[in-house]
């Protein structure tokens, strides 16, 4: 007998950067005034600072590439892609992402910088029921729905430094705040098509 299964819903990519990518991504990143982002974005933090989308661009080429290949196994078609524009996320206690989408674009992505180890131990000692879909301290989630039975309509992953996630452009997602007093960076980034 011949079986088999079908793709279906978004395609969540994940990979994890190299440390020697990871230090030239955080050479970009600044807290320079003139080139703060608050404004553009959703989330409840102070710190939002454009980066230099070219060169971020030129460092996650070789990420794109898996990327890339992914997305041809997964809708069976190419893509190609540029970074629209980028930011650095200084998050602080208390800060947060509430569910959102992204505007403009075809995909968009988040990686993570520094992930403090006061944050891994507030979500570790987290009391909530991660069954039930509940977020640890500092967890981000993808949502396609409300929970429905026998099907999978949200993933949350508690980051790591390294992890890069890039996922459709209007899958909607967000992260919950921590209450440690430190600092913990992530760059995101917005992809439009090549046409």
């Amino acid at each position: 007998m011949n079986s088999k299964f079908y793709f279906f819903g978004p395609l969540l990519f994940h990979t994890e950067l190299q440390e020697k990518n990871l230090k030239e991504i955080e050479s970009l990143c600044h807290r320079n005034d003139n080139y703060n982002h608050r404004k553009k974005l959703v989330g409840h933090i102070n710190d939002e600072f454009k980066i230099n989308r070219s060169k971020l661009e030129y460092i996650l080429n070789s990420y794109f590439d898996l990327y890339k290949n992914s997305y041809r196994q997964f809708y069976g078609s190419d893509i190609d892609f540029y970074i629209t524009s980028s930011w650095v996320n200084y998050m602080k206690a208390g800060d947060f992402n509430p569910i959102h989408t992204h505007n403009d674009c075809v995909s968009s992505g988040v990686l993570f910088l520094s992930i403090p180890d006061e944050i891994k131990n507030e979500n570790l000692n987290f009391k909530g029921n991660k069954d039930l879909e509940s977020d640890g301290p500092g967890e981000i989630r993808f949502v396609m729905s409300q929970p429905i039975d026998s099907f999978i309509t949200q993933k949350g992953f508690f980051p790591k430094r390294g992890d890069l996630f890039i996922f459709p452009h209007n899958l909607p997602h967000y992260v919950a705040p921590f209450k440690s007093n430190v600092e913990r960076v992530s760059v995101a980034f917005n992809l439009k098509e090549k046409t």
